[in-house]
């Protein structure tokens, strides 16, 4: 709660510069997330492209994570967060013209989608770790918490309504279409934030590459000595990579084994975004109900456990379909509610000057092996049977609530800490710095354990 008498929601809905923020955020989030799924399903359904490509076109939009993140934390403490958004939309609606261009002219093949999906990528990188840190240059820190709900609350809206959004569409329309129309979602997000009026210092700019390189390693040391930021990072890291090998073999599991059309994928994933709904609601009320920590780690073995049960189906769609729905619906839910908490405790932990390069390094942590996983997953699907292909990677889920239950963030209690308060700082002793890798060692080792065992069960 806040101490300055502008707590409650109203205080910040008033806000007009706030508001202008969460709608091109909004809207910026759907359109890069509905583009994950288009540029694929595109090369699936209209290239024809075998497991092997999708997995190496996914990897390709996701490898900027793994290149750029640490840079462009470094880079976005340095300028007003404000022009790096807008300039990352508008190239965002730029790179996509040229695959609209290909495709009227039947002229679209793999390349033109390689290349507009690592464009895409690279300037994604620059919105979501701009955005992150803008939040508190625009609000007080009384209102950090309910501002920072609104945003990941619509972001992970995003991520999981915006591939639901994109598989209508490329079922709905042509595939130059549904391209444009994520053009779209980003100009508007251009639109929105451009017109943000609040006066935001401009920091020093230009930097000898050896600060950079300085400021990028505070920004790691950081995250590595603090015990919470550490655990969300290895957490972030073991579901990102499973997640993405998952989805890749996901997407030719819906299409390819339960023989499922677009129009039909596109309900089925969309039940993830009344699933989101319900956990930002959620998330505004159990944490502070029954601490952070225990509701972080319930939340994720039950939304992360839940898509153990999609390669058990079987049947025609007027089984698969609704089941789908009921599995979608619960992962959006508790996924939204783990994102929330999440994003809540690092901004409450991290002090200001450090924002932009704690949200870098968490996503360079937490993304970066994206792109293996997806190359895994396109290996997998070719392999093995996409069912067994999709339970293994659907267990590798498993390992981020096991890291989190074995980790200090499991304690932490209903009020959220600041920063400095619970670190454990840069002189501590040899017994604690080794108890604290110690238990992340733990962590790691028993998370893979126990996927490796619900692996070689079903293998």
């Amino acid at each position: 709660m806040s101490h300055s008498g502008r707590s409650d929601p109203p205080g910040l809905w008033r806000d007009a510069d706030f508001r202008r923020l969460w709608v091109g955020q909004t809207v910026s989030q759907l359109g890069e997330h509905a583009s994950l799924v288009i540029l694929p399903l595109i090369a699936v359904l209209t290239l024809d492209a075998d497991a092997g490509r999708l997995g190496a076109l996914r990897a390709v939009g996701q490898m900027p994570i793994l290149l750029f993140s640490l840079l462009v934390g470094a880079w976005v403490d340095r300028w007003r967060t404000r022009t790096v958004m807008v300039l990352a939309d508008l190239g965002r609606a730029v790179a996509l013209g040229p695959v609209a261009a290909s495709g009227l002219l039947g002229l679209l093949g793999l390349p033109v989608l390689y290349a507009a999906a690592f464009a895409v990528g690279t300037l994604s990188v620059f919105f979501d770790v701009a955005y992150q840190a803008s939040l508190v240059r625009l609000v007080g820190r009384d209102q950090l918490v309910r501002g920072n709900s609104a945003l990941e609350g619509s972001r992970s809206a995003a991520q999981t309504g915006g591939p639901a959004l994109g598989g209508m569409l490329v079922s709905l329309l042509s595939a130059p279409v549904a391209v444009a129309s994520g053009t779209l979602f980003f100009t508007l997000s251009f639109l929105s934030i451009r017109r943000i009026r609040r006066d935001e210092p401009v920091p020093q700019r230009l930097e000898r590459p050896a600060r950079v390189r300085r400021r990028i390693s505070e920004g790691l040391r950081f995250v590595a000595g603090d015990p919470v930021l550490r655990t969300v990072g290895l957490a972030s890291a073991a579901f990102q990579f499973s997640f993405a090998a998952m989805m890749t073999v996901y997407l030719l599991f819906l299409t390819r084994e339960l023989h499922l059309s677009g129009t039909a994928v596109g309900p089925a994933l969309a039940a993830t975004g009344p699933g989101a709904l319900l956990g930002s609601l959620l998330a505004a009320r159990l944490p502070a109900r029954f601490g952070h920590g225990p509701v972080l780690v319930s939340a994720a073995v039950l939304g992360d456990g839940v898509m153990l049960c999609v390669p058990a189906l079987h049947g025609p769609a007027g089984v698969t379909v609704p089941s789908l729905i009921a599995v979608n619906l619960v992962f959006g839910a508790f996924g939204q509610l783990v994102n929330v908490t999440v994003m809540a405790v690092r901004e409450a932990v991290t002090p200001d000057g450090m924002q932009g390069r704690v949200a870098a390094t968490i996503t360079f942590a937490g993304m970066g092996l994206t792109p293996v996983g997806s190359l895994l997953g396109g290996f997998l699907a070719q392999e093995w049977a996409p069912r067994t292909a999709l339970l293994v990677t659907a267990a590798g889920l498993m390992v981020s609530p096991a890291l989190m239950a074995l980790s200090p963030l499991a304690r932490l209690g209903r009020t959220l800490p600041a920063p400095g308060t619970h670190r454990c700082g840069p002189r501590r002793s040899a017994p604690e710095r080794g108890s604290a890798r110690g238990a992340a060692a733990c962590g790691a080792a028993v998370g893979l354990l126990l996927a490796l065992t619900l692996v070689l069960s079903f293998c």
